[in-house]
């Protein structure tokens, strides 16, 4: 719901009102109390969510961020490093106010009935939510006061107020504000000639009651909004010679404020910060060269409008500002969260990332090369992916031979052509330098670009306009689908043949995140890949359906169905007494249909071991239904980002990687892939990575059958394990001689070699 379709006050209906003070009282509503402020969940609810054989998508990702706080809690990080997950929480709430929560309002604003995993309707479900919300905001904001705020001083900087530094110094911010700061700021004023101003999400926003200057009549107040410019640091910075002093912005035009309101008085200036919606639905277009482009624009324009969901405020603000904004964007109490400590934790990234803390940030583990190769920089790539397929891991193993790849590629005259989809990119990436040049060079370079990466839209609209100005063919997404599956393709021609070389991945073409994010990605000349790959650009570029694929499983049109195929072979081994067991490692589990089947499968006697990263609806160790499911996520240095799928088939695995999450969307409203590993050393990289993960004591969660996440303990005798560090180390024989399920194998055996009850060796002998 916009600003402009929001309720506006009716002064006919309620008389001439002839100021500010009226219109407050008008609508003013009894101040709660704190006791009544509390949010309560009712028994019913609690009890309806735990019965429930699915587990709420929207309330396990709040448990996700709770794991990423217990990093800033975490004693035995850097200061430097704990900062910087709290700022992560906080970048983290922010996009799921503007989507799951805007989502969910797309709801309610519209009388439209939803009923989510947990079993609970829309209404009763915001309750739920929302309250789970609140102690998260609480347990940040006692995180940054009670925990990492006493220990700025130990290294070597504060958070202050003006009143803590000393007269020099005040000129100085008082000369900075009247010189850069003053001429950046608008009041916005709000009474009956003026209308409500559009405040923009994210922006911090001081609320100003003001009054007729030696007055103390209530009558004679005005209100008026003024926005603190994105484009403005965070903080100003006092370098003294033994510390850093960091002025929050807010505090410097709180304290000359005055200057902006020129022979009037201050009532009050009040701090705070809104969400809107912004969750949207793309249309699909007839004219996707103009009208889609345009389209996309329309939709990152409406974000600023979309309805507001969420309101952090200040402790003590006035109680009539905070009464007329509920009014306006017709929230209330759920949707406003007092935060103790400061407004918006990602200002933290400004204090990280000062000069003088560099050597206070732990280090990057410099990247190893790949298992089986001696180096990053391969001197002829083309000759190498000619020889094997090589699996990176990243960030371990650096991204250097994709970017390496490509960029032979532009230069080499017998390279042909080049296809490579496109979700994110870095800011100054080297990938779309590459593609420049290829073009440049006259090779055909086509580019599937999708725009609706969510909130990179505008950057990937720029970039792909630059490759189409230099004569690339972009195609801008296939419709209402995400293409979010990550390929490369080149074509080469070598004398006598013409050869092609693939790379297929789980993460972006980013080098920027390739450093942060783990993923999996495979270098191939195999021609079952490239056969493969080609055909699927050949669905995704123009109008081909494929009979099959010898390698690949493709979303929409099969991912999903392939899947349960294969869940169900587990289960039908298990049933056989054969060996039995699933593996898979992704991001998000949320698609029906996948739970129930593993459910099905779980219940047939295979063993399964999920490592999901983020919201997992599937409920495990639930006796008669997933009893022999178990659920752990890994959060640490790395954001875990790979996704690896096995399926123990006997004890002759099958393995795939790419680039899909079991959700609904990436089964039905995405382009995606999975790739089969078939040789069979990649494959065992791959066995490898889950085996690790599943052993890691240091970053792993256990989900419990509750929904809650318990952390993994080291056990005594056990010797830690932090995959984050040890994947630096793996060496090839220990890789090739890793097994998933060797326990249940070993108990499968035993089973079998175990004498028969004697009426049953009698049954098998008259059989026989």
């Amino acid at each position: 719901m916009s600003d402009s379709s929001n309720h506006t006050y009716n002064s006919e209906k309620k008389g001439k009102l002839t100021n500010l003070l009226a219109f407050f009282k008008s609508s003013k509503e009894p101040v709660p109390s704190e006791e009544s402020k509390a949010i309560t969940l009712s028994e019913k609810a609690t009890t309806q969510v735990q019965q429930s054989d699915m587990i709420s998508r929207d309330l396990s990702w709040l448990k996700f961020n709770d794991r990423v706080l217990d990093q800033a809690l975490d004693e035995s990080r850097n200061l430097f490093d704990r900062l910087k997950f709290l700022a992560i929480t906080s970048s983290n709430l922010d996009e799921f106010f503007t989507i799951r929560v805007g989502s969910l309002y797309n709801y309610l604003d519209f009388g439209k009935e939803r009923l989510d995993y947990s079993g609970l309707r829309e209404i009763p479900f915001r309750k739920v939510m929302m309250r789970d919300i609140h102690d998260f905001v609480r347990r940040q904001n006692e995180c940054y006061t009670n925990q990492l705020k006493p220990l700025f001083s130990k290294h070597g900087f504060r958070i202050v107020d003006l009143e803590e530094t000393t007269e020099e110094e005040k000129n100085a911010v008082e000369e900075y504000f009247e010189r850069t700061v003053y001429p950046m700021l608008t009041p916005m004023l709000f009474d009956y000639t003026h209308a409500f101003p559009v405040l923009l999400a994210k922006v911090l926003v001081l609320g100003v009651i003001t009054q007729v200057k030696g007055t103390t009549s209530e009558e004679d107040r005005k209100l008026s909004f003024v926005q603190l410019p994105l484009n403005l640091p965070r903080f100003y910075v006092i370098e003294r010679e033994d510390e850093l002093l960091f002025i929050p912005i807010e505090n410097i035009v709180r304290k000359h404020i005055n200057k902006l309101y020129r022979n009037v008085d201050i009532a009050s200036t009040n701090l705070f910060r809104i969400i809107r919606n912004g969750d949207f639905t793309l249309e699909e277009s007839d004219d996707i060269e103009a009208d889609f482009i345009d389209e996309i624009r329309q939709k990152i324009k409406s974000r600023r409008l979309g309805r507001v969901v969420q309101v952090s405020v200040e402790p003590g603000i006035n109680p009539d500002l905070l009464n007329l904004i509920k009014k306006r964007w017709e929230i209330d109490d759920y949707n406003v969260f007092p935060t103790e400590g400061l407004i918006d934790y990602t200002a933290f990234w400004n204090i990280i990332k000062h000069p003088e803390f560099k050597d206070q940030i732990p280090p990057i583990h410099p990247p190893v090369p790949p298992l089986g190769l001696d180096r990053d920089r391969i001197p002829d790539i083309f000759e190498t992916m000619r020889e094997r397929d090589i699996l990176l891991h990243h960030p371990y193993n650096n991204f250097e031979p994709v970017l390496q790849l490509l960029e032979q590629a532009a230069e080499d005259p017998k390279v042909l052509s080049i296809k490579l989809t496109i979700y994110r990119l870095a800011k100054n990436s080297r990938v779309t330098e590459a593609l420049l040049h290829a073009a440049e060079n006259g090779k055909h370079v086509a580019v599937l670009f999708e725009v609706k990466a969510r909130f990179d839209e505008e950057n990937n609209i720029r970039e792909a306009q630059r490759l189409q100005k230099a004569g690339c063919f972009v195609i801008y997404g296939i419709g209402l689908l995400k293409t979010h599956t990550k390929l490369l393709l080149i074509v080469r021609n070598e004398g006598n043949r013409v050869l092609r070389y693939a790379h297929l991945s789980s993460g972006n073409y980013n080098e920027d995140t390739s450093r942060l994010y783990t993923d999996t990605g495979l270098l191939t000349s195999n021609e079952e890949y490239t056969h493969d790959i080609s055909e699927f650009f050949n669905v995704i570029t123009g109008h081909s359906i494929p009979t099959e694929y010898q390698n690949l499983i493709t979303a929409p049109r099969y991912m999903r169905a392939k899947l349960i195929e294969l869940i169900q072979q587990e289960a039908e081994n298990a049933r056989a007494g054969l060996k039995s067991g699933i593996c898979i490692k992704i991001n998000s589990l949320e698609d029906r249909d996948t739970i129930l089947e593993l459910y099905k499968a779980s219940e047939a006697g295979v063993p399964i071991r999920l490592i999901v990263r983020g919201m997992c609806c599937l409920r495990p160790k639930r006796k008669g239904l997933s009893e022999n499911i178990t659920v752990r996520s890994l959060v640490g240095n790395f954001l875990e980002h790979s996704r690896i799928f096995y399926f123990h088939q006997n004890g002759n695995p099958l393995v795939y990687g790419g680039s899909a999450d079991a959700m609904v969307r990436s089964f039905d409203k995405r382009i995606e892939s999975l790739f089969k590993l078939v040789d069979p050393r990649v494959r065992q990289q791959a066995i490898h990575i889950l085996y690790y993960s599943l052993q890691d004591n240091v970053n792993a969660y256990e989900l419990q059958e509750d929904g809650s996440y318990v952390k993994c303990e080291i056990e005594e005798g056990v010797a830690p394990l932090n995959v984050h560090e040890a994947f630096y180390d793996v060496k090839l024989d220990e890789v090739m001689a890793t097994h998933l399920f060797e326990e249940e194998d070993k108990k499968a055996e035993a089973a079998l070699l175990t004498p028969a009850e004697p009426e049953i060796q009698a049954q098998a002998g008259s059989e026989e």
